[in-house]
């Protein structure tokens, strides 16, 4: 399949994904996009359309959440820093203040449209370690499942330029894997992905479908887009990278206008990145073949069959618990007679799974002394084999 397609509108729009068949969807708003850079504001009236799109997704059943910049541009301005780059104390200082009003905006936007808002501030750690990954994709599913919309940032206050993602685009990618989406929109000052970059280049053609990220593609990126950007067309790329190998589709597209979600779905250009896979099969083949079992749980032949039938794995299943593994682990599941059925990542370390092998999961909190997960492994961390 080639990578790229320069096929005309018609074309185009037939390849295209439709948004209303999308059930989990991310969306990334930049500060150029949301902060008026002139007066250090949010530019509000743009940000209650783009909430009327996010409410009219929501009412259709889509599960949505937002990855936003904006608390340093907006802090910078409430702590009068100058233009320019910053200092990191500073800038973590401009994201603490600003942070504040950032997440106070969204919640206000998104009440107007009836729907309760979620702020949720992660640094790099958050997604790269198994324990802190599985932490928070825990607190996002609970709020999707509240029909809340999570609001994710950087948390700029604690990270460093050594351990940060350094732009909300991979940010919004690992969101994405992490929440098992079907979509990312990156919502830019660009149109979308041009032959080459259009403010250079007279001549550059958007693309509107790209079937694969290809060397190709990434040579077509550009630099930073604006001084309140910390990224480009290069980071986009990167976030496409993750995306489509996390089984989610992305697509790049103009946010300067009012309602831009709803402008894609009346077929504005953009940029698809398309993906041949979907979260729960790209999610499944990194458990089955990417991680290390670091031990094994022995089930008796009732639980066997519930996980075989699609169901999590409760303690009161488990007869045996073999090795040292800690919560988030890679973990073997065997049946009665010692086969392997499956793999999953555990929600206990193995100190603590001893302690509830066998048990109800009300019992739970009297035999750990805390409240602990219903589930030994949650279905949604784990393959069982055939699948």
């Amino acid at each position: 399949m080639a990578p790229v397609s320069l096929a005309g509108p018609a074309a185009s729009a037939a390849l295209a994904p439709r948004l209303e068949n999308f059930r989990r969807i991310v969306i990334k708003v930049g500060s150029s996009l949301l902060v008026d850079r002139e007066q250090g504001c949010v530019k509000r009236e743009w940000l209650a359309a783009l909430a009327r799109d996010i409410a009219d997704l929501h009412r259709q059943g889509a599960d949505i959440l937002v990855v936003s910049s904006g608390s340093v541009a907006l802090g910078r301005t409430v702590l009068a820093f100058p233009n320019g780059g910053l200092k990191l104390e500073d800038s973590q200082a401009a994201a603490a203040v600003g942070q504040i009003a950032l997440a106070r905006i969204w919640a206000e936007v998104l009440a107007d449209e009836k729907i309760a808002a979620g702020q949720i501030l992660v640094t790099f750690g958050d997604t790269e370690e198994r324990r802190r990954y599985l932490n928070a994709r825990a607190t996002i599913g609970r709020l999707l499942d509240l029909r809340a919309v999570p609001v994710i940032n950087e948390n700029d206050t604690v990270a460093t330029s050594e351990i940060r993602y350094g732009d909300n685009d991979r940010l919004a990618a690992r969101v994405a894997t992490m929440a098992s989406a079907d979509l990312l929109i990156l919502l830019s000052d660009v149109q979308g992905l041009y032959t080459a970059p259009p403010n250079e280049n007279p001549e550059a053609v958007l693309i509107p479908i790209v079937t694969r990220v290809t060397a190709e593609i990434e040579a077509m990126a550009g630099g930073a887009a604006s001084q309140l950007s910390r990224g480009g067309m290069r980071t986009k790329i990167e976030a496409a990278k993750i995306a489509t190998t996390g089984g989610a589709h992305m697509l790049i597209a103009d946010g300067r206008v009012a309602h831009p979600v709803a402008r894609i779905g009346s077929g504005a250009p953009c940029t698809w990145f398309l993906t041949g896979s979907n979260p729960v099969t790209a999610r499944k083949k990194w458990i089955a073949g990417s991680l290390e079992p670091r031990g094994a749980l022995h089930l008796d032949a009732g639980a066997a069959r519930a996980i075989v039938s699609g169901k999590s794995l409760l303690p009161a299943g488990v007869t045996r618990i073999e090795g040292n593994f800690a919560r988030g682990d890679c973990v073997l599941i065997r049946n009665a007679d010692g086969g392997e059925i499956g793999r999953g990542l555990v929600a206990y370390d193995a100190s603590e799974a001893v302690l509830i092998a066998g048990r109800n999961s009300q019992d739970i909190e009297a035999l750990l002394g805390a409240p602990g997960r219903a589930a030994i492994i949650h279905r949604d961390d784990m393959v069982v084999a055939g699948e």
